[in-house]
């Protein structure tokens, strides 16, 4: 197995961009713990984990490039994935909470 060093280039930025994503996804992921309804609960990792996985998916993209030697552009299906995926899945649980909520309501006789 081989070591492989990255230039200047990608060290520093890679570094600041894994620090932010996790220190994003850590923020997202305390939202749940935190926050005291599930609506609440939804915004923080709705946007914070998908940001934190966005920084991520350009720091592998960085290294990818710089073993390489050239651009490396198979990640953007990644980041299209996640990126795409992750509003869309949060759209369904809210409107499937929503759902449920109005469906209480209805049954327990209040308007």
């Amino acid at each position: 197995m081989t070591v492989a060093t990255f230039p200047l280039w990608v060290t520093i930025p890679g570094t600041l961009l894994l620090i932010c994503g996790g220190l994003l996804v850590l923020a997202g992921s305390l939202g749940l713990l935190r926050f005291p309804n599930f609506f609440a609960r939804m915004h923080g990792p709705a946007l914070n984990n998908t940001v934190g996985a966005g920084c991520v998916v350009l720091t592998s993209m960085l290294c990818s490039s710089a073993i390489s030697g050239g651009p490396s552009l198979h990640e953007l299906l990644i980041a299209f994935l996640v990126f795409g995926t992750a509003p869309i899945i949060a759209i369904v649980l809210l409107q499937a909470a929503l759902y449920r909520d109005r469906a209480r309501k209805r049954s327990s006789g209040k308007s």
